[in-house]
């Protein structure tokens, strides 16, 4: 009987051990499915901050591409106005340049207008005092070819003619044309009594039609020239003036 008892006793208590053990196991084996519900958590947590993280960092990318590529469109923009702007301010400067030139050339075009209107009122006042003067064969002449001479009032009159001519900016009538290789002329001027021009005459060409035709112009464009002092009126009609003609940043007469 009390043998037994014991074997009961024996039983119940390992029957309380075994279930006390497998408590134990199943208390474990919550607390291990709870770590490991707690890591899966954690681990998708920082899945998920990652990718919020990554999203973040997408987003401000995007936002900075977007940034730059309109900083790129405005700078595009203003190079574009400012192209734009530089061509219309070249174009207003070349319509100026165009206007001035235009302006310059008909300045130059009315200047030679009058020119030729003054010449022609000289060629017709001249042949009208010619008209009134005694013909060219009985005119009395003094012919000054170099610049000695025994009457020293012809000498300075002489003088006195040729600066007139060459103080007076004469050199703007041939200023383009004297660039040319030309032969120093030799020209002949025929001054009467009272500073008209009767003629002018070449000894020697430049070799250039355009010099050779502007020295006329020249020497009309001066006219008229002193009448000839009282001395020399009383005993020439006519003085001819032979000198060569030099071009450099005057006209110069030798």
């Amino acid at each position: 009987m009390e043998a037994e008892q014991q074997a009961v006793a024996q039983r119940a208590a390992a029957q309380q051990e075994a279930a006390r053990e497998d408590a134990a196991r199943q208390e474990a084996a919550r607390a291990e499915a709870a770590r490991l519900e707690a890591e899966r958590q954690a681990a998708a947590q920082q899945a998920s901050a990652r990718q919020e993280a990554a999203r973040q960092q997408a987003a401000e990318a995007a936002r900075q591409e977007g940034a730059r590529q309109a900083a790129a469109q405005q700078a595009a923009g203003q190079q574009e106005a400012a192209r734009q702007q530089a061509a219309q301010g070249e174009a207003a400067r070349l319509q100026a340049e165009r206007q001035a030139a235009e302006a310059k050339r008909e300045e130059r075009l009315r200047a030679i207008g009058r020119q030729l209107n003054e010449e022609a009122d000289r060629r017709e006042a001249a042949e009208a005092a010619a008209r009134r003067l005694p013909s060219a064969s009985t005119l009395r002449r003094a012919r000054l070819f170099g610049h000695t001479d025994p009457n020293t009032e012809l000498i300075l009159y002489a003088e006195a003619w040729a600066r007139k001519i060459q103080m007076n900016m004469t050199i703007d009538m041939v200023r383009e044309a004297a660039k040319q290789p030309h032969t120093q002329p030799v020209v002949t001027v025929a001054i009467r009594s009272d500073g008209t021009v009767e003629s002018v005459t070449f000894v020697r060409s430049s070799g250039v039609t355009a010099i050779d035709e502007a020295i006329p112009r020249i020497v009309h464009s001066q006219a008229n020239y002193p009448a000839f002092p009282p001395g020399l009126a009383s005993e020439y009609d006519v003085i001819e003036i032979r000198r060569t003609w030099h071009f450099d940043m005057a006209v110069r007469l030798y």
